[in-house]
């Protein structure tokens, strides 16, 4: 009979020091008594740790602002954003978006810029991610340490190797190498839908919960899903594609290959048809009419009663197949008006056999708006920072 190896003491600390760091980072300014009650440890090895890492720069101990409680207030514990900074990149079909993400989620500087015609083609891309990551690390007086990449696209996790991103006329683009070998630092890459998820579950709607789905709504459809806790990211990173499930076999052709998938009915298209505009019409005035759509909302049920009756169905499967507790609807979809979101979500809890099973499933609009993704790569990359800084 063999024991189980016995963890070395520096071992132990790395391991509660990269923990607590990680509350604070996701979890904001804490007290010292409250983080021993978090991690389960006594008050004298939190002492230590919070006394490294404020020898260390990574944080700092300060007085909350005065309150009405009688005493002495315990000093709060912050993570310092300089400590450790990440570059975040959103790439999307008509524009890139790109962020410097301190610790504890600080965003400390942004630029983005639209994709027409060149721009959007891959060298293009990579070389204005490269260029302008250098301006505005100099103008912060920052390096970033990592890299997250959300692409609307079918991404290699292991190395950031985009095997297609449709909408933006990609295939095979090398682009966790491209970028890593400019930028020496670790490069990670992944699905947009998937950064989504994981940016609403740290830090946004779904904070808390532990079986969720993101569903990412724009020129096409993906799927984010937490699954008890953590990211479910397949074998090799391809997980998502739920706009490419069949919902109507007679519908319109995809650019999959296959016809009626899910984004063909509930994409920016479909969306559009619904409203009765140009399936080119530009995206502010698509949001204009769904919120003006919004101040009538038996107009609004009118309007987009078959388009409901397609996103409903689609929720009706992820909801059966996979079991969240929470539904998160994002981009275009969060700007559906409130009586049909409503209506969608008590029909796919009535015509749910799963959703009925767990209670009902929630369905809401994401609390991250256009900053989600940019927050999710850059939580994506401080999971290969925390243990280092």
């Amino acid at each position: 009979m063999t024991s189980s190896p016995v963890a070395r003491p520096d071992e132990v600390r790395r391991h509660n020091r990269t923990t607590l760091l990680r509350l604070l980072h996701v979890g904001g300014p804490s007290t010292r008594a409250t983080l021993a009650t978090q991690l389960g440890l006594n008050r004298s090895t939190i002492k230590t740790l919070v006394d490294g890492l404020a020898e260390a720069g990574v944080v700092e101990e300060k007085v909350p602002r005065p309150g009405r409680g009688a005493g002495r207030p315990s000093l709060l514990v912050l993570p310092q954003p300089h400590a450790a900074v990440v570059l975040a990149v959103d790439l999307q079909v008509e524009h890139v978006a790109i962020a410097l993400v301190g610790l504890g989620g600080q965003i400390l500087g942004r630029n983005s810029w639209n994709l027409r015609g060149r721009m959007g083609q891959p060298d293009e891309v990579i070389t204005h991610v490269i260029e302008s990551t250098a301006i505005l690390a100099g103008d912060l007086d920052v390096t970033p340490v990592a890299a997250g990449v959300s692409v609307p696209g079918v991404v290699r996790r292991a190395d950031g190797y985009v095997h297609e991103a449709p909408n933006l006329r990609w295939t095979d683009v090398a682009l966790g190498d491209r970028l890593g070998g400019v930028l020496q630092i670790p490069i990670l890459v992944g699905n947009d839908a998937e950064f989504g998820a994981v940016a609403e579950h740290l830090r946004g709607a779904a904070r808390g919960a532990s079986d969720v789905v993101y569903i990412s709504a724009d020129v096409g459809v993906g799927g984010g899903v937490i699954a008890e806790g953590s990211a479910l990211r397949g074998g090799s990173g391809y997980v998502g594609e739920i706009g490419h499930m069949v919902i109507r076999p007679d519908g319109r052709p995809c650019y999959c290959g296959s016809s009626g998938c899910w984004e063909t009915e509930v994409g920016e298209a479909a969306l559009c048809r619904a409203l009765g505009l140009a399936e080119d019409t530009p995206r502010g005035a698509i949001l204009f009419e769904l919120r003006e759509l919004g101040r009538d909302p038996e107009a609004a049920l009118t309007r987009l009663e078959e388009f409901a009756e397609w996103l409903t169905l689609g929720l009706i499967n992820v909801v059966n197949l996979l079991g969240p507790q929470l539904v998160i609807l994002g981009d275009l979809l969060t700007v559906l008006p409130e009586a049909v979101l409503r209506h969608v979500g008590a029909e796919v809890r009535r015509r749910s056999l799963v959703s009925r099973a767990v209670g009902g499933t929630r369905i809401v609009s994401s609390a991250l708006g256009a900053d989600g993704k940019l927050l999710g790569a850059a939580e994506v990359a401080f999971e290969v920072v925390l243990d280092s800084v």
